[in-house]
């Protein structure tokens, strides 16, 4: 999985580095159990600080995404709770709702976007 920094964006880079993580197990780039890199070599092959990269690894941890192992940093370990999974799901989909309904979005063009989110994960996991 190649790791892309937008060094414009407001987004911070952390979350940007999760956020790309995250699209990485969704898309079937990592692989449960795959070791990400460590946060020292990551770090330099991006070109941002390793407490950065540190973070992000924390933060996917805390979301269960990620386990800390000592001799293998940072593995792939995603938490299969599905109930808790769709209600931070319902919970994140609230705020994202809120603010397409308040760019005049209608609730069409939402379900399109979401639909055409979907298909692009579900043709991804095809390709392989």
């Amino acid at each position: 999985m190649l790791v892309r920094i937008d060094f414009d964006s407001e987004e911070a880079f952390y979350i940007q580095l999760r956020n790309q993580i995250i699209m990485g197990i969704a898309m079937s780039e990592l692989q449960q159990g795959e070791s990400l890199p460590s946060v020292r070599d990551l770090a330099e092959s991006i070109g941002i600080n390793m407490h950065t990269v540190n973070k992000a690894y924390t933060i996917l941890k805390q979301e269960g995404y990620v386990r800390l192992d000592r001799r293998r940093g940072a593995v792939i370990a995603v938490d299969a709770d599905k109930l808790m999974a769709e209600g931070e799901l319902r919970k994140q989909l609230k705020t994202v709702v809120a603010r397409a309904l308040c760019k005049d979005l209608t609730p069409e063009e939402i379900r399109q976007t979401l639909d055409g989110v979907l298909e692009e994960f579900h043709a991804a996991s095809e390709d392989e």
